[in-house]
């Protein structure tokens, strides 16, 4: 009986660990924020007009994000097309396009604790940026025009669980 508990006990704690949320904004974190992205109609909708279009003739953008607090070299990457009139994410994880275009594409970063306020819905894309909680190189302008897809971006990390632990480099 002692033996059956401590096995049962070993079992349950092997079970918890292989479905422990990943890493906040580790490449499979991304990869279900990729997926999450396709599931909301503000993005794949709000984005459909304008948005997608500015994308230098390559059919896709590129956004990069981390962790301020993790560091730069964990970065990961989602690429958006138009696929049927719709702004899809068609890849989520590990950054593959490094050379980033800020006159069409993203890198957004900022720290665990802000990431947090903002997939809680605490504050929006202006304040975000207007407090310098959200650091942002890419076409300002055009960010400012889509507001409410924007803020729907930023409440990712709310919708997808993620450990608080930084993620491998």
């Amino acid at each position: 009986m002692k033996y059956t508990t401590i096995a049962l006990a070993a079992l349950a704690m092997l079970s918890t660990a292989a479905h422990a949320a990943p890493a906040m904004m580790s490449t499979e974190w991304t990869a279900q924020a990729c997926d999450a992205w396709n599931k909301d109609a503000t993005l794949t909708d709000g984005l459909s007009d304008q948005w997608i279009k500015n994308n230098r003739d390559r059919g896709y953008k590129i956004i990069h994000l981390y962790r301020t607090d993790c560091g730069e070299a964990t970065q990961t990457e989602l690429k958006i097309a138009d696929k049927n009139g719709k702004a899809m994410c068609v890849y989520g994880g590990a950054v593959q396009n490094t050379k980033m275009d800020h006159a069409v594409d993203y890198t957004m970063h900022a720290t665990t604790e802000r990431w947090n306020e903002m997939g809680a819905g605490e504050y929006g894309p202006m304040k975000a940026m207007m407090f310098g909680r959200l650091k942002f190189t890419g076409p300002k302008m055009e960010a400012m025009g889509v507001m409410g897809p924007f803020g729907a971006f930023l409440q990712l990390p709310g919708k997808i669980p993620g450990d608080q632990a930084c993620p491998a480099k």
